[in-house]
């Protein structure tokens, strides 16, 4: 963290700079090597409360980005807080990186999730 350090002014801003706490910095690299290998993924809020979250890849088949689909949603409605009332999600759009978005019905979503 100390060699980082001297570059914060250039990563922070950015939202690049390195965090023990979101698992970028590790003293077990083999560990952390095999679970970003593994899928993991770490998705956060921006302040709008839009969850930006990457599903899958073209070449990725299609019941392949359904599982993976099913999955962000899933982690994203248990992390619901027992204080938050209402509905947590209201409304689901999925897109390619540069492409239009397409809006889910979320009767549909939320039947999928369950």
């Amino acid at each position: 963290m100390g060699a980082v350090g001297k570059i914060g002014k250039i990563l922070g801003p950015r939202g690049l700079m390195p965090n023990p706490k979101t698992g970028t910095v590790s003293q077990d690299i083999g560990k952390a090597v095999k679970e970003i290998k593994a899928g993991k993924l770490e998705f956060r809020v921006d302040k709008a409360g839009i969850v930006h979250v990457p599903v899958g890849k073209v070449s990725f088949g299609a019941e392949k980005l359904l599982d993976n689909a099913k999955a962000v949603l899933i982690s994203i409605l248990r992390a619901k807080p027992a204080s938050a009332k209402g509905n947590y999600v209201l409304g689901v759009t999925l897109s390619t990186t540069m492409g239009p978005g397409v809006k889910l019905d979320l009767s549909q979503v939320r039947a999928l999730a369950a």
